[in-house]
């Protein structure tokens, strides 16, 4: 298969300018400003298929024809560099080996908005990528590809790079808006949306860095070349972020549509030291998992995902062998949650660390007998029930593993300790 994402990773001094360009880069960033208008940049987006990669997989040429044209305040485009998702590191491999590709991404998108100023909000702990970025930005402004009248059109475009402060709500798009107005990462309430009602109240677009960063091969290659991978529904070439007790751990490119289990098995290796599969988590941590029988009709497109009962969400890939316990599993995705909380929300607040509790007296002894009911009763009064889709992230996790493992649960709690791994 033809790398999209990955076609400039390992190359030597891959996060320079001028390897970029003589790799092609800023070709297709030419010929958007020189020679399309924006309404045609969002229909080749949109014939192309492309969905974001952030996790909602929302059509990303649809998402841009939200921006009303004749808007008389400015428009904003934003990268949620953010990464934040357990089990998730696409997005950095991207940011510190190509940066460049999601700069001109990033500038494409805001092209297609008429955006005059760009961001690329990245989350706090990724101190070398934020350096990697900002060289890159400094680069382009000093061959005159960022900056005003380009090329000689008229258009002018800022792009600035601002570092978070490493919270995960802010992977949010309108909690990641709050931050970058200045004030706490909270999400807000919509509608209204970012599109007429975004960062300082103006209309705004927020992509994902894998969404932006496959932007410069589709304007080079044509929507039609793009739209050729994939399946019907789920488009192109994905990135998946692979960790756990696997062989071959990494960032993987494939076809939307490959199937699951020969990813496992053939591309990564399988699970190693002669272990069993236990379950598997396929879009990163707050994605319900996936028993092994669950996997062998499973293929990675949204769709397919969806089907068995879990969501491709942003990719991460995260494998379990028979060593596992689940209750500790459960419990380690509960307190990341319940320490992410931004806690705007009352059934966030408390009913993640409610059920972070229960589950460590399930893990370490003194659980009672409808300790489990009780934490799928809780999941069900936060998911669904929030502002942002935190809650569902929160409560999704440990409804899983209780309905799939409940076994392993019940033995944990009849024993007053783990069964698994004392």
């Amino acid at each position: 298969m033809e790398k999209v994402l990955l076609r400039n990773i390992g190359v030597p001094a891959s996060h320079t300018l001028s390897t970029y360009q003589s790799r092609g880069g800023y070709a297709s960033w030419r010929k958007v400003v020189q020679t399309l208008k924006p309404e045609q940049l969002i229909e080749e987006v949109k014939a192309s298929g492309l969905r974001g990669r952030g996790g909602a997989g929302f059509p990303t040429g649809m998402k841009w024809s939200f921006v009303p044209k004749d808007s008389p305040k400015p428009k904003y485009l934003v990268c949620n560099a953010d990464e934040s998702e357990p089990g998730t590191f696409k997005d950095r491999l991207l940011i510190e080996q190509d940066p460049h590709g999601l700069v001109e991404g990033t500038m494409i998108a805001a092209f297609a908005i008429q955006s005059h100023t760009a961001f690329i909000y990245i989350r706090g702990e990724m101190a070398f990528g934020a350096t990697r970025l900002e060289q890159a930005v400094a680069e382009g402004y000093q061959a005159g590809l960022i900056g005003k009248n380009l090329f000689g059109t008229g258009y002018d475009l800022d792009v600035i790079v601002h570092r978070g402060a490493g919270a995960y709500i802010c992977g949010e798009e309108t909690a990641l808006l709050s931050s970058l107005e200045g004030g706490r990462g909270w999400p807000k309430v919509k509608p209204p949306f970012p599109a007429t009602h975004g960062l300082f109240g103006c209309p705004t677009v927020v992509n994902n860095v894998e969404t932006l960063a496959t932007l410069p091969w589709i304007l080079e290659r044509g929507a039609a070349a793009y739209s050729a991978m994939g399946t019907e529904k789920s488009k192109g070439t994905k990135l998946f972020s692979v960790s756990g007790h696997i062989a071959r751990p990494g960032v993987y490119e494939l076809e939307m549509g490959y199937p699951f289990k020969k990813f496992l098995d053939e591309d990564c290796g399988g699970v190693p030291n002669g272990k069993k599969l236990k379950g598997v988590i396929p879009g990163g941590g707050s994605m319900p998992v996936l028993k092994p029988e669950e996997l062998d009709k499973v293929n990675l497109d949204y769709e397919s995902v969806a089907a068995a009962g879990s969501l491709l969400g942003s990719g991460g890939v995260i494998v379990m062998d028979e060593t596992v316990c689940m209750v500790r599993a459960a419990l380690n995705l509960a307190r990341f949650f319940a320490h992410e909380s931004c806690g705007q929300c009352s059934p966030c607040r408390e009913g993640v660390h409610w059920m972070e509790k229960i589950l460590h007296r399930v893990e370490h002894g003194g659980a009672q007998s409808g300790d489990l009911d009780l934490i799928l009763n809780i999941a069900g009064n936060i998911a669904g029930n929030t502002i942002c889709p935190f809650g569902d992230a929160a409560a999704w996790p440990p409804g899983a593993f209780i309905r799939k493992y409940r076994d392993e649960f019940e033995a944990h709690i009849a024993a007053g300790k783990c069964t698994v791994r004392n």
